[in-house]
């Protein structure tokens, strides 16, 4: 026969069990703790202020650092291209030739020109040699030889302006041929033969210098005002200079072998952006990076001064924005999990972790919890286990009873 007591007890579990049934069923599981279940167990760390490496992302594009356009310099015809689209060229090497006959005939024009004007003048000087003497010795008049001596020099400016014509027109001549001003990676060409091209006008091609290349980049107005007054106060300590290292990321995933430096920052604000212009050089003797990509520049030298920071696994969202747990005491003394909202800010990396930096909600001494929270619920018993490594996670292990949290 069934006691009383057995009844009593049998009913008892029953009503436990379909309690915890229908939490579950609310979509509530029960607490870690609840109907005999052990606690959670956790690993912690106990934050602590350390200096910590900083460094910045930015989307960047690739420039050649020389972009020259190269245009036809004379009016003409197109006659021919004498380079291949996109291959590199070297400086001086032909690339076009414009139609030269018209400018051919007229140096031979102005080259006769020259000759006339070279035979008045010898003809001029031969007079003045002749009547100066006779001027002298008063055989003429003094007018007849001043006016020899004007026509010898009006026939040796003569011959100056026909030098000169000739050698503008040779000139001329010169500009049929397109050479590269610079060397560097050619790009299309825009004219096919057999279009007229137009003085100074007439786009042919486009020349990028590509070693080094530069990488330009923008910082929002709002970033820079925020990193002033990190320095200002003390918080963080950047680079002189701007004396970065500089590495470049490619679209993917991949980072570019070589690294580079700043070479510009502009001190004014773009009015169309609201940004800042910055802008990496990187040696690119292979021509490994192409003017007009998409990469991102990666700024490394900066150093956050006692800062507070845990990985980013132990942070979560809710209601309320990010939070953590952190290690309290009950009223029994018993160690439970507390709910603590942040404010994050930059990421940071220590010997490879991933950490977030926390601008406010945690002080050092606080330990939180960074791994077996995913059944954690505000006020449920913990159980401590090892504490994480002070060096992966920039933190002092947590003792084995943590400090009730104040």
């Amino acid at each position: 026969m069934v006691s009383r007591t057995t009844i009593f007890r049998v009913v008892r579990l029953t009503c436990v069990l379909a309690a915890g049934l229908l939490a579950a069923g609310c979509g509530k599981a029960p607490p870690p703790g609840a109907f005999g279940m052990p606690p959670a167990e956790v690993t912690t760390m106990t934050v602590t202020a350390k200096d910590f490496p900083v460094s910045f992302e930015h989307v960047a594009q690739t420039l050649g650092s020389k972009d020259v356009e190269v245009r036809a310099r004379v009016t003409g015809i197109l006659e021919k291209r004498l380079y291949q689209e996109g291959a590199p060229v070297k400086m001086g090497q032909p690339l076009f030739i414009i139609d030269p006959k018209l400018y051919q005939s007229q140096v031979n024009a102005a080259e006769a020109d020259l000759a006339r004007a070279s035979a008045q003048k010898a003809q001029a000087d031969r007079e003045r040699a002749r009547l100066i003497p006779l001027a002298e010795r008063k055989a003429i008049g003094q007018k007849e030889a001043d006016d020899a001596a004007s026509n010898a020099e009006l026939a040796a400016a003569a011959v100056q302006a026909s030098r000169a014509k000739v050698d503008e027109i040779k000139l001329n001549l010169g500009y049929t041929k397109v050479v590269a001003p610079i060397a560097g990676l050619s790009s299309r060409a825009m004219k096919s033969e057999g279009s007229l091209v137009t003085a100074n006008d007439t786009l042919l091609t486009v020349i990028s210098q590509t070693d080094p290349i530069w990488i330009a980049f923008n910082i929002s107005e709002n970033e820079q005002l925020r990193l002033t007054s990190a320095v200002t106060s003390g918080q963080l300590v950047l680079p002189r200079d701007n004396g970065y290292d500089v590495s470049v990321k490619l679209s993917d995933g991949s980072t570019f072998p070589r690294r580079g430096r700043i070479n510009f920052s502009d001190t004014r604000v773009n009015p169309s952006t609201g940004t800042y212009e910055m802008r990496a050089e990187v040696a690119n003797a292979d021509a490994a990076l192409k003017p007009g990509q998409f990469v991102r520049v990666v700024l490394r030298g900066a150093q956050r001064k006692n800062a507070l920071a845990v990985p980013q696994v132990a942070v979560l969202d809710g209601p309320q924005g990010k939070f953590v747990y952190v290690v309290a005491k009950d009223k029994d003394g018993k160690d439970v999990a507390s709910q603590r909202t942040v404010v994050v800010g930059d990421w940071v990396d220590s010997n490879g972790t991933n950490l977030w930096q926390i601008e406010s909600g945690l002080k050092a001494g606080d330990v939180v919890i960074v791994d077996g929270i995913a059944r954690l619920q505000p006020g449920a018993p913990i159980k401590i286990a090892a504490a994480a490594p002070a060096g992966a996670a920039g933190a002092a292990p947590a003792p084995a009873s943590a400090p009730a949290s104040k």
